[in-house]
């Protein structure tokens, strides 16, 4: 079962996973970059359990969020390019269960997902994926999936 939401709070599928925590009242937090830097202008101070990096920016932040949680859900429309492919090799790296999401060939993300939570015994979530600018519309439809999830 799913304790807490981790994300870099990036605009699109980061933020969704964010969001639908807040609805559902569960914990999130995770690691921002430097000046709460992101591809909308800075990360709102709404999301207070956020934690700014003292230095560094998106590649570190993203190792962070990864090393922080159990497992990463990695979101795409299609296949996984820059930060997306960035989350991959950290979670690699590091030893971490990951998932990714395709969600132009994925017929039931929420299911695969719950079984592989399941699987890999994920209480903490790092929600990572596209922003919104890469892959319009990926907001919304992670945010339902996450908002089922939880």
């Amino acid at each position: 079962m799913i304790q807490k939401i981790v994300s870099g709070a990036q605009t699109g599928a980061d933020r969704a996973g964010i969001d639908a925590a807040l609805e559902k009242s569960i914990a999130y937090g995770g690691w921002i970059p430097k000046g709460r830097k992101a591809e909308d202008g800075i990360v709102p101070l709404e999301y207070t359990e956020l934690k700014e990096l003292t230095r560094g920016g998106y590649p570190k932040r993203t190792e962070q969020n990864v090393i922080d949680s159990d497992g990463t859900v990695i979101f795409t429309y299609g296949k996984l390019t820059t930060g997306s492919a960035l989350t991959r090799k950290f979670a690699i790296q590091h030893g971490k269960p990951y998932l990714h999401i395709d969600l132009d060939l994925e017929s039931d993300p929420l299911g695969t997902i719950k079984k592989w939570i399941l699987e890999n015994n994920i209480n903490v979530l790092n929600v990572a994926g596209r922003s919104a600018s890469k892959a319009p519309g990926i907001y919304d439809h992670v945010k339902t999936i996450i908002f089922e999830l939880i």
